[in-house]
């Protein structure tokens, strides 16, 4: 039932699947009956995207000089305790540069704690999102009073525009998904994080999506493959650009994020799932936009629809902050109204019982 996408770019995602398949060969997309077969096996995927409160973005999180495991057991202790059962976590293509048998050995620990909290982990390759220029080494600090103010964007623009550093990208998703292609503590691979904000790279970023897909089915994955559409007024309208096509096209299972009210997300996911597709909802929960646990949570179970909100634990990313801070910080004091993202305070203490009492009550309900 696909009446709804117009695949007007048809012609120009299999030229970019062709020149894909020819660079690296490996298993094709799952069809539809294979990824429902596979989904009926699994759980209900709940959880959020995971940041320890200890780190500001992915380099901070990944990078030996601070990555803490002692934290990060701590937190997935807290998601483990109200029913969170899939943690997305964000990698990035510059420390498979920097080190790649100490990266894998990190993300090895990080699916130990992971496995030891019974949470699956779904593993992000590349993002669009916020810092074009990222650097490897110390971080800054977060920008007083603002909303993820230290987040970077994986392969930089710099890189992303450079064809020459292309076999690079290649390597690295080979690389990851080939080290863990058969592990059981991974739920899947999204393969690229709002792709359509690269604003100025779109061409670039279309011409790219495709063979990122290829590189990572090359290593043969017995997990999913995604990647999310987000954007309002295009693919939830019957026109999806070519990006959003390239990644409706190419998934094993669909995905999206929202961050509306419940209607808004209940008619979103409904479009998706005619797909005749898994769907999995990755972002999620703003609650001053109108996107809450109490409302979407329920939709999400009652149409088996995956839920992953943004942020656990609130630290240095500050997201329990409101987007509005980017242009307004809330400084001296100030805090906002409700907080926009997050579960849980610094110190386990929920931002409200009564959700983390709705999680609890909806993840132990068949």
């Amino acid at each position: 039932m696909r009446s709804w996408i117009r695949l007007t770019a048809v012609s120009a995602i299999a030229g970019c699947a062709l020149v894909a398949s020819a660079a690296a060969q490996g298993r094709e997309r799952w069809t539809p009956a294979e990824a429902a077969g596979w989904y009926a096996r699994q759980p209900w995927m709940m959880g959020a995207n995971y940041v320890p409160a200890s780190a500001i973005n992915q380099l901070e999180m990944w990078q030996a000089e601070t990555f803490d495991p002692r934290r990060i057991d701590v937190e997935l202790g807290w998601a483990e305790a109200i029913g969170m059962s899939t943690m997305r976590k964000f990698l990035h293509d510059l420390l498979w540069q920097q080190d790649p048998a100490g990266f894998k050995a990190r993300i090895d620990e990080f699916l130990k704690l992971t496995s030891r909290h019974h949470v699956r982990v779904l593993l992000v390759l590349f993002d669009s999102c916020w810092e074009p220029e990222p650097r490897l080494g110390p971080q800054h600090p977060p920008i007083p009073g603002v909303h993820n103010s230290g987040w970077v964007q994986s392969p930089g623009v710099t890189a992303l525009k450079d064809r020459a550093q292309e076999a690079r990208l290649e390597a690295y998703v080979e690389g990851i998904v080939g080290a863990f292609s058969k592990d059981p503590r991974i739920i899947g691979w999204d393969v690229w994080n709002e792709p359509s904000n690269s604003r100025d790279s779109l061409e670039r970023v279309h011409e790219l999506l495709p063979k990122v897909f290829a590189w990572a089915r090359s290593a043969n994955p017995v997990q999913p493959l995604t990647s999310g559409v987000f954007q309002e007024g295009t693919w939830d309208a019957g026109r999806p650009t070519p990006v959003e096509e390239a990644q409706l096209t190419e998934s094993d299972v669909i995905s999206f994020h929202d961050y509306h009210w419940p209607e808004v997300f209940e008619r979103r996911a409904t479009r998706l799932l005619a797909l005749g597709r898994p769907v999995w909802c990755t972002e999620y929960l703003a609650r001053g936009a109108g996107s809450t646990f109490d409302q979407s949570l329920p939709i999400g179970k009652r149409l088996t629809v995956a839920m992953i909100n943004w942020g656990l634990v609130d630290g240095k990313t500050q997201t329990r902050l409101p987007w509005d801070s980017w242009t307004i910080p809330y400084v001296n004091g100030r805090e906002p109204v409700v907080w926009h993202h997050d579960v849980f305070r610094a110190d386990g203490t929920p931002y409200r019982q009564a959700e983390v009492d709705l999680i609890r009550a909806l993840t132990r309900a068949p």
